[in-house]
């Protein structure tokens, strides 16, 4: 069964790559088009086996297009490049909304007591299969100059942040070297941060990431691949980890 799922990834990645759908990519995605020509080959390939074995659901009365599968596609197989993958095993079903949605969140106060608020979001990751996204705010991101955010890449973060099993921050780690580095790499930029949004400070990375560990990676992410030379001069301990993690060097690009 392993034999036949590779081999059939193998065909996958083998096939033609439509002319239209790369023009499609270079006019919506800026990332896309510093991205070198090997990577791109390798990206299409990986984004065939997504568009064949994820489900793709609009909600609210959206009507998922080919050229939205094909946006979230190629953010997904940006964070795969140069790495043995199994696609997002856990992901089965991604469903796109048209805007941001209400959803039930419960909290604590300083008291103890149990609250449940709604509050609006652009996109969820659940480790139980599940991926959302807000087209408006995809939409928004990929038309932002510079860009600074991507709910897209933020979202697949969390997936492979929730291959371990749970979502702490942690993926698992390829090698020792990386095991090593990647602890103190983090949690350094992690309470830089954190430190910057007690005093309201301007910070290099989204505020949202001092929320918790696992929104850290998601929004180092984002940062890595959205505005990867800054990232380097501000942050260059968390940009090294994040190289080797991705074996991926977008300053470069």
């Amino acid at each position: 069964m392993f034999q036949s799922k590779e081999r059939r990834r193998e065909r996958l990645r083998e096939m033609v790559f439509p002319e239209t759908w790369k023009q499609l990519l270079r006019d919506r995605i800026p990332w896309y088009r510093r991205l070198p020509l090997g990577d791109r080959e390798e990206l299409h390939g990986h984004m065939h086996v997504l568009l064949a074995e994820k489900h793709f659901e609009g909600i609210g009365g959206i009507e998922v297009t080919e050229g939205m599968k094909l946006i979230i596609c190629a953010h997904a197989a940006l964070l795969l490049l140069h790495r043995e993958t199994d696609y997002f095993p856990k992901l089965i079903s991604i469903l796109i909304y048209p805007e941001a949605y209400a959803a039930k969140t419960l909290s604590r106060d300083e008291r103890g007591v149990l609250l449940e608020t709604i509050e609006a979001r652009a996109g969820e990751s659940w480790t139980s299969g599940t991926l959302i996204l807000a087209w408006g705010d995809v939409e928004r991101d990929l038309g932002s100059i510079p860009a600074t955010r991507s709910v897209i890449l933020h979202e697949f973060a969390h997936q492979l942040d929730a291959g371990s099993g749970v979502m702490n921050g942690a993926p698992i780690l390829s090698d020792r070297k990386l095991q090593h580095e990647w602890p103190d790499a983090l949690s350094e930029a992690y309470e830089r941060l954190l430190q910057a949004a007690r005093q309201h400070e301007p910070s290099l990375l989204r505020p949202y990431g001092a929320k918790n560990p696992p929104e850290f990676f998601a929004v180092a992410t984002e940062a890595f691949f959205l505005y990867p030379v800054q990232l380097k001069q501000g942050e260059a301990d968390l940009y090294s980890a994040l190289c080797h993690y991705f074996k991926q060097d977008p300053a470069s690009w």
